[in-house]
């Protein structure tokens, strides 16, 4: 009989809570914040006009049974947190037994966050390859105002932390491309690693891979002793753009060869794509001003925009 009961107060203090406009991530989820709101809000109206509170349990907002899914957040405990450079991070999230997230290339995942009694969601690339057992892996950038990067500071090892996904992803089938020429500035490195990573780890797979990322120094460049092996294979290559590096003679001579300073022009772009051993195609993950640079370089180095995807 309780369920059934309950004054217009207690009825009004169950009604979902509409997000605000910067909690969506902006990545195009599927589904969105607002359509999980949405449905939850039809959830709680049905309930109400039945006066049936049981009806409001249908689904858990939360899940703790570690298995990924889009509309609801699941808790995964965070087993090392490792410092790559002063403002970025790289952490490892636990997964029970040796399972995996069976993430298709580039997929991302939406992380919930409490700043400053504020509730905010973003979106970030796992950067550990797609099958990966029992554990995934993924980049952060903290910065100094960010409310997410308030909330990410706190954590440590053991903490729990609640993501739900996966959504988007590149559609990508070996050997569909020539070469892929992967433009990435800062974190936007992280969905193009499992995808080089699928690439090197399939024999038959001969696309080759040209990829360009952008830092201000070499302190700032993440994950070097990864990057460096990957360009050891026979079809991949790494090229270092360094914003704030005034000479490369500082820089290890392995590094002088492929490193520009400066910013990612036009021109260097053209001289790129120039050197493409096949006529590439374009994955481009970064500020929203660096995708619509890279689409103008891109035009003007005769790349058409069905030749490219931006993450």
């Amino acid at each position: 009989l309780q369920a059934m009961s309950g004054t217009e107060e207690e009825w009004l203090s169950l009604r979902p809570r509409e997000p605000a406009a910067w909690q969506c991530c902006g990545s195009g989820c599927k589904p969105c914040v607002f359509e999980v709101y949405e449905k939850e809000l039809a959830r709680w109206e049905r309930a109400r006009a039945k006066q049936d509170k049981s009806l409001l349990l249908g689904e858990e907002k939360e899940s703790s049974n570690s298995e990924l899914n889009p509309e609801t957040f699941t808790a995964f405990s965070i087993s090392s947190v490792e410092q790559l450079t002063e403002d970025t991070y790289q952490y490892r999230f636990e997964l029970p037994g040796n399972s995996s997230l069976r993430l298709s290339l580039g997929q991302h995942l939406v992380l919930r966050g409490v700043a400053n009694g504020l509730e905010v969601q973003r979106a970030y690339t796992p950067i550990s390859p797609g099958n990966a057992e029992g554990y995934f892996e993924v980049l952060m950038k903290c910065y100094e105002a960010g409310l997410m990067s308030q909330y990410i500071k706190t954590w440590k090892k053991g903490d729990m932390v609640f993501w739900r996904g996966p959504f988007g992803g590149f559609p990508y089938r070996p050997n569909k491309h020539g070469e892929l020429l992967m433009l990435a500035s800062g974190t936007g490195l992280a969905p193009m690693l499992p995808i080089l990573q699928s690439i090197t780890g399939d024999e038959e797979d001969e696309t080759f891979v040209t990829l360009v990322g952008c830092f201000r120094t070499f302190e700032k460049i993440y994950l070097k002793p990864l990057l460096q092996d990957l360009a050891r294979y026979w079809n991949v290559r790494i090229f270092y753009i360094l914003s704030q590096e005034t000479s490369l003679g500082n820089l290890p001579w392995s590094y002088q060869e492929n490193t520009y300073t400066g910013r990612l022009n036009e021109d260097l772009i053209k001289m790129i794509v120039n050197s493409c051993r096949r006529k590439p195609f374009v994955l481009i993950c970064g500020s929203s001003a660096f995708s619509e640079d890279m689409n103008r370089y891109l035009k003007a180095a005769g790349i058409e925009e069905n030749s490219y995807f931006v993450f």
